[in-house]
């Protein structure tokens, strides 16, 4: 039986070369690079090879060169963006192609897109989105905590976010959040919006430019947002409370996300606010060790008493716990473990796998407490 063809759509960007890294350590060798620029994709290619890796020059705004990366695929892994730009692009060159895909990112606007042109799962075919951290992540491992220690689940508070450079596709993808990247043509979230009684209630938190969180060090910045992915994770649980936060570590970047709105509402240049923020990210970097991090504390009941569970990630890059995600939603499918159809990564992932591969393979450090913690035998330990 021959070896499935697992094309790497990016693999020569910051989550596409952690991505392929990721898959030779699952065991998947010969890959197919795709990618803008020859050089850069030999690069990867070489690095740590255990078997023969083939390159294709790609991209993702060519329908040649997307036709000519995907034919004879088995499964496409998109690492490409800016995200709520192509939609449902490669997924659909996939398909076309005969390929699953699974796509770092993708969202709602690409699952809808893709339904508008029927369900894949006619032709047994695959298609996985939100495979990254966030989203993707953010809500596998609310859904690993539950199943912790507590018997039932009723609050969430999520603080997540880090220090670390930023890339061309995540500055132009968070401007573009601002009004796409949500269902129906939405924004992708609301700021300062909470869910309350299991809905989403407006402006029912406030920000805070300048506090502290034991999960992150030094002073932070953190703005109360909820994504549609937050929701459905409420729902999911029974949840009757989620606040969620995003923490921003830099001075320079929250600055320029404070006055990004007004500038795009003025008509500045996209590129240039893009290219400012990659900036920004920089100067706050300046002379620190990047970090980045998911902390969770879960309320809820345990042997009929109320009881808390708690989880904190830190890992060294969001890139690389993508790319992690990325590569386990493309093995869960070769491996029959993914129904045919449109899925999110978070309704069709196993948590415990994703834990394990997460602890075992040094992608991140995960530390367990309250109910957690007692759940698997250690006091406030490291899992």
């Amino acid at each position: 039986m021959s070896k499935p063809v697992i094309g790497v759509l990016g693999a020569s960007g910051a989550v596409g070369r952690a991505a392929v890294r990721e898959l030779r350590a699952l065991g998947h060798t010969g890959l197919r690079l795709g990618g803008r620029t020859a050089s850069a994709l030999c690069a990867v290619a070489e690095e740590n090879a255990v078997g023969h890796d083939e390159t294709v020059w790609a991209d993702a705004d060519a329908t040649d060169g997307l036709r000519a990366f995907t034919e004879d695929c088995d499964i496409v892994l998109n690492c490409v963006g800016p995200t709520y730009r192509l939609r449902a692009t490669v997924a659909s060159a996939a398909l076309a192609a005969g390929a699953h895909c699974v796509d770092v990112a993708g969202d709602d606007p690409a699952a809808e897109d893709l339904l508008k042109g029927g369900d894949p799962a006619r032709d047994d075919r695959t298609v996985v989105l939100s495979a990254g951290a966030l989203p993707g992540l953010s809500s596998l491992l609310p859904r690993w905590l539950a199943g912790q220690g507590l018997d039932g689940a009723t609050a969430l508070t999520a603080h997540c976010g880090g220090l670390e450079t930023c890339s061309p596709t995540v500055a132009h993808d968070l401007m573009l959040s601002l009004s796409s990247g949500g269902a129906d043509g939405a924004a992708y979230g609301e700021a300062l919006a909470a869910v309350r009684g299991g809905r989403r209630v407006s402006r029912a938190l406030r920000a805070d430019e300048d506090t502290t969180h034991e999960a992150f060090p030094g002073r932070v910045a953190v703005q109360p947002y909820l994504s549609g992915e937050s929701e459905r994770l409420a729902g999911d649980l029974g949840l009757d409370r989620l606040d969620w936060y995003n923490v921003h570590p830099g001075p320079a970047v929250r600055t320029l996300l404070n006055l990004l709105p007004g500038r795009l509402a003025a008509g500045d240049d996209r590129a240039e606010l893009a290219q400012r923020l990659i900036l920004a990210a920089d100067l706050d970097l300046a002379g620190r060790k990047p970090y980045y991090v998911m902390d969770f504390a879960l309320s809820g009941t345990a042997s009929g008493a109320p009881a808390t569970a708690g989880l904190t990630l830190r890992a060294a890059s969001s890139y690389r716990l993508t790319a992690a995600v990325g590569a386990l939603a493309v093995d869960a499918v070769l491996r029959g473990k993914v129904p045919a159809g449109v899925h999110f990564a978070c309704d069709v992932l196993n948590p415990d796998r994703v834990v394990r591969h997460l602890r075992d393979h040094g992608v991140a450090d995960l530390r367990l407490t309250g109910a957690a913690a007692g759940a698997h035998q250690v006091e406030e330990g490291v899992l």
